[in-house]
């Protein structure tokens, strides 16, 4: 199953090192299971978004390792693939850019032609072949046509394609310099979000947690001093804080950490997908690990 993962410190900046590659079931851990692809997204000092990103599993990516051990941002966004629409490609690897975020997704969507025909002239937005980037596109329309209202422009993509395209899931992260959107749809996969204060549970201290299945281990000097907000498809550590988000749960974090959630998406897709219903491939991808 393709991975998640979104963080932010938003003002300040900080290293996602920790639950990239030091952890034993971070996400450089995880690509074993998803070899198909890994990408880090973040953005530079001046708003400029960067993407490294490859087809292949992140453990073999050594840009993508060294991106992870030297960026910073005030929000990051990482994904590793298990692909289930479009070749082994790296434009077919998330996370995505258009209009100066950063977008990526965990979920199957079929009925893509009619999903092209939807988006008409803003299909040039699609560089690649897979379904997240056309849901991306549509979204980037909602968004401009919203007057730049990120919630509203998630809310209604979502709510379009859940009401007319059959889905397995819609579950997403996108991201600007200063903020971070999450959404989980319907209940297929899991992703959960954690707000750590600063120094977290006991205060004062660096991040160093074992899992609670004892397969996880995450160190980072850098929120000893600083507040957090995580996204992720799957607890990063045992932090008792981490929330499993709501089926249909919009969350939304602001610049200056602040979170609101709300429920947007009350009801099941009008054409839910099934693993039976899914191409062998596209199966494959949704399993859990």
């Amino acid at each position: 199953m393709c991975r998640l993962f979104g963080l932010s410190s938003a003002p300040r900046r900080t290293r996602a090192t920790f639950w990239l590659l030091d952890a034993p079931d971070s996400l450089s851990e995880q690509s074993h299971r998803d070899p198909d692809g890994t990408g880090l997204g973040y953005f530079a000092p001046d708003g400029t978004p960067r993407i490294d990103k490859a087809p292949i599993a992140a453990f073999e990516d050594r840009a993508f390792a060294e991106d992870a051990r030297q960026a910073e941002s005030a929000t990051f966004l990482a994904h590793i693939r298990y692909a289930s629409t479009g070749g082994l490609d790296a434009r077919n690897t998330h996370p995505f850019a258009q209009d100066g975020r950063l977008f990526a997704h965990n979920g199957v969507i079929e009925g893509l032609d009619r999903l092209d025909a939807h988006l008409g002239a803003d299909r040039s937005l699609v560089a690649g072949d897979t379904d997240s980037e056309r849901f991306f596109a549509l979204i980037t329309r909602e968004i401009r046509e919203h007057g730049g209202d990120v919630g509203a422009g998630v809310r209604r993509a979502a709510g379009w394609i859940a009401a007319n395209l059959p889905v397995y899931a819609l579950n997403l992260i996108l991201v600007t310099p200063d903020e971070l959107w999450a959404l989980r749809y319907p209940d297929t996969h899991e992703l959960y979000v954690l707000e750590r204060p600063v120094g977290g549970p006991h205060g004062g201290r660096h991040l160093d947690h074992s899992g609670t299945r004892g397969r996880m281990r995450v160190h980072s000097d850098d929120l000893a001093g600083l507040p957090a907000v995580v996204v992720a498809s799957e607890r990063m550590d045992d932090n008792p804080g981490w929330r499993l988000m709501a089926p249909g749960e919009l969350l939304h974090v602001g610049p200056d950490l602040a979170t609101t959630a709300r429920t947007v998406l009350p009801d099941p897709p009008a054409h839910r997908l099934t693993l039976a219903d899914l191409r062998p491939e596209a199966a494959a991808s949704q399993k859990a690990a």
